[in-house]
């Protein structure tokens, strides 16, 4: 079952239509980086959740990962607790606020990115932010559950549909535990998150713009959003892609505990290498 603590909030979630970046959007005020769990760590890994989620789906991964990494998980606007604040619905302003946040929060030590579906999303396009700025980016980019070319995107009359059409949807693609769909409390809490995700997602309009860094992909075999193959759009999205892992499960096969052993074990492989051929 979800964390109780990351969903506690005194205020009802709100979602707002905004256009403005961290700095201009005034109703932004929350941390948007759970603290690091050691900040002595030589690396730091940021980890970008789901559509409708917060930091819950990586609440097993502090125990998993080695002491020489410190991961900080990415705290979107208006779910968990930051709920009382408005959410982005369009996806160019929440990856500029990313951006943003993130240059004000990096120090000189190198740093990689992790993202699942809407997180695999945000992490590439700030990666490219980076770029663009001329800035250090992340080392190592990994995506799981979504590629630019060949997943099924969101539409906006998908964010919009029913509730019970919602959950319907939800429960196919085993978004969250079962126990969830029969807490009307925690769905009030979920719902108008993933609405908001939905149509950040709807916005996105692919440039097939590469980035620098090497990109390691994962997928389950059954993802009803895409078929295995189509992680290879990344090849060309990179100079370095370095293949796609994929293992037996739908879209959220990186729930189940062996396979997320499994992900991470295969990420932070490669993180090493590329922190040896940086000379870190």
């Amino acid at each position: 079952m979800p964390d109780q603590s990351l969903l506690d909030h005194d205020d009802a979630a709100t979602a707002t239509p905004t256009g403005a970046s961290l700095s201009a959007q005034s109703g932004v005020t929350g941390r948007w980086f759970l603290p690091e769990a050691d900040s002595n760590a030589p690396v730091r890994l940021f980890l970008f959740p789901h559509a409708g989620s917060g930091g819950m789906i990586y609440r097993p991964w502090p125990a998993l990962l080695p002491e020489d990494v410190a991961h900080q998980i990415v705290q979107i606007p208006g779910r968990e607790m930051r709920r009382s604040e408005p959410s982005f619905l369009q996806i160019e302003p929440l990856v500029e606020a990313l951006y943003e946040a993130l240059v004000d929060e990096l120090d000189e030590r190198p740093f990689a990115f992790f993202g699942h579906c809407l997180g695999a999303q945000l992490a590439y396009r700030v990666t490219l932010l980076f770029e663009q700025d001329g800035m250090r980016g992340p080392i190592l980019l990994g995506t799981s559950g979504w590629t630019p070319v060949g997943f099924a995107m969101t539409t906006l009359e998908q964010a919009h549909m029913p509730e019970p059409e919602l959950i319907r949807w939800m429960k196919n693609l085993g978004s969250f535990p079962e126990e969830v769909y029969d807490d009307p409390q925690m769905l009030s809490m979920i719902i108008p998150a993933l609405r908001a995700d939905l149509e950040v997602s709807a916005t996105y309009l692919d440039d097939g713009a590469p980035i620098r860094p090497p990109i390691v992909a994962y997928s389950g075999k059954s993802d009803p959003l895409m078929p295995p193959e189509a992680m290879d759009a990344w090849i060309p999205r990179t100079p370095a892609f370095l293949g796609n892992s994929t293992f037996p499960g739908g879209h959220f096969y990186i729930d189940h505990a062996e396979h997320r052993l499994a992900v991470i074990a295969d990420y932070i492989r490669h993180l090493r290498r590329e922190l040896a051929k940086a000379g870190r």
